[in-house]
């Protein structure tokens, strides 16, 4: 099958080139804050549907896991059929299933209403990245096109909790969910409106043995995570559990190997740069969604923080987001990556030290630090790991890179939300500030891992026959 794209993206003025930026990073904005605004929400959830905290991590993870499965092959599928027609779908299914969590009676209702949002947010993360890499045919704007879609990202899922904390307030925890709607309905006619269509020049065959044992491997090492403290790491269901994640793992991974077209090309990870910018992708989401769960619960449990009270508590996080998170993207196109990436590693190692001693006595004037030092890490993370994900691979494989990034990061979310919750799921309140210290030792580890990171980044801005392949590799991927 081949196609061809309609308009040739140099026909579109700046003016469009950059709306067509900004309804993208409207739905962009609308995935990552469904990944961290229920977090505030948790122990109201809880309340509400009587379930305990690791019932809980499933509304997260159930969204996370699925998202994080599908991300690929729904790049597929926008190559195949296009990519606007892929981001409407994606857009309709994610505001029918937000509908369906704000009308949940039971907690399986909203775990499975959550795996559903994830589905739909799958057809919306990597089909935007190449929407927008097709509308920029010049590389210096492109670059920064991606450091845009990428911050913004990354202030959707630090602003999250704070968003999440006033819905509560006023509206109660289904408006968490209620709020999507709007959103969606105005993406949906701006897309119409504004986003042109476009295809892969050559559509890639869907992987689907590949898509199955991807998914069922994230879907099974999570739950083993989030369901090993309970069940016992050595009873005989998580030993069957342990087998089926192995099998399932070295059976993606022969499955990848042999395919002429797999859903994951596993020799790109042979590229230091690129493998480098995968784990730091999965490094920053494990930190931020570990600390944003173990602020929550401590906060509302140990503290006896209102929701509201405890997403305020976390705007410094929100704020060191928004207003590192572009100065990232410049940095990155003056100098390259990696002094973003060891600002960000520097902040997150020092935001996660702050709080290795936590108790119940803790200083707020503490806590707002470690935020503060948090938001500040994430702000510079995103755009850095984008361009380093990108710039390690030959042109025509860039636009791979940026759904395996995507994935890695929501793999990063999934796993944060399972070890921190395993921490804490079973201790009360006196004891939840000590079982959490681990935790936050963890996000100081995951700061020394984008350090390493940062070591092997490029220190100069990528040349511009590496960056140029960009736009084409979102036409014939």
């Amino acid at each position: 099958m081949t196609t061809t794209t309609p308009a040739h993206p140099l026909a579109l003025s700046r003016r469009r080139r950059w709306t067509v930026l900004a309804v993208c990073c409207l739905s962009m904005f609308l995935v990552g804050l469904d990944t961290t605004i229920v977090n505030v929400g948790l122990p109201a959830i809880g309340r509400g549907l009587d379930v305990g905290t690791r019932g809980l991590e499933w509304t997260v993870d159930a969204y996370t896991v699925v998202l994080a499965g599908l991300l690929i092959s729904s790049g597929a599928l926008a190559d195949r059929f296009g990519r606007r027609r892929v981001f409407q779908w994606g857009l309709t299914v994610f505001g029918v299933a937000s509908l369906a969590c704000a009308l949940a009676p039971s907690v399986g209702a909203l775990v499975a209403a959550r795996a559903v949002q994830g589905i739909g947010a799958s057809m919306l993360s990597p089909v935007a990245l190449a929407i927008v890499v097709n509308a920029m045919p010049d590389p210096r704007e492109r670059a920064q096109a991606i450091g845009v879609w990428a911050s913004v990202f990354g202030l959707s899922m630090a602003a999250g909790p704070v968003t999440g904390g006033a819905l509560i307030a006023g509206l109660g925890w289904r408006s968490l969910f209620w709020i999507n709607v709007p959103v969606v309905v105005a993406a949906l006619v701006l897309s119409a409106v504004f986003v042109p269509e476009s295809r892969a020049g050559r559509a890639r065959r869907l992987d689907l043995a590949g898509q199955i044992l991807l998914t069922v491997t994230i879907g099974v090492w999570v739950g083993i995570l989030i369901e090993g403290p309970r069940i016992g790491w050595t009873a005989p269901a998580a030993q069957a559990a342990y087998a089926v994640a192995v099998a399932a793992t070295a059976g993606f991974v022969w499955v990848e190997r042999h395919r002429r077209e797999p859903l994951m090309d596993l020799r790109l990870f042979r590229g230091p740069l690129f493998s480098g910018a995968v784990l730091g992708a999965v490094a920053v989401f494990v930190a931020l969604n570990a600390a944003l769960l173990l602020n929550t619960l401590y906060l509302q449990h140990t503290r006896g923080f209102s929701p509201l009270a405890a997403g305020t508590a976390t705007l410094p996080m929100a704020l060191a987001a928004t207003v590192c998170a572009p100065w990232s993207g410049r940095l990155v196109g003056r100098g390259g990556p990696r002094l973003p990436l060891f600002l960000a590693g520097g902040f997150l190692t020092a935001g996660g030290l702050c709080l290795a001693g936590l108790d119940q006595d803790t200083s707020i004037a503490l806590l707002l630090v470690a935020y503060l030092l948090i938001g500040i890490g994430f702000g510079f993370a995103n755009a850095p790991i984008t361009t380093t994900a990108v710039s390690g691979l030959p042109p025509a494989r860039a636009g791979v890179a940026g759904a395996i990034t995507s994935t890695a990061r929501q793999v990063g979310a999934a796993l944060g939300i399972a070890l921190a919750g395993g921490l804490v799921a079973d201790t009360g309140p006196a004891g939840l500030a000590h079982a959490s210290r681990p935790g936050w030792l963890l996000v100081a580890a995951c700061g020394l891992v984008l350090l390493l990171v940062a070591r092997a980044a490029r220190p100069t801005p990528p040349a511009r026959n590496e960056t140029s392949g960009t736009a084409s590799a979102a036409r014939t991927r």
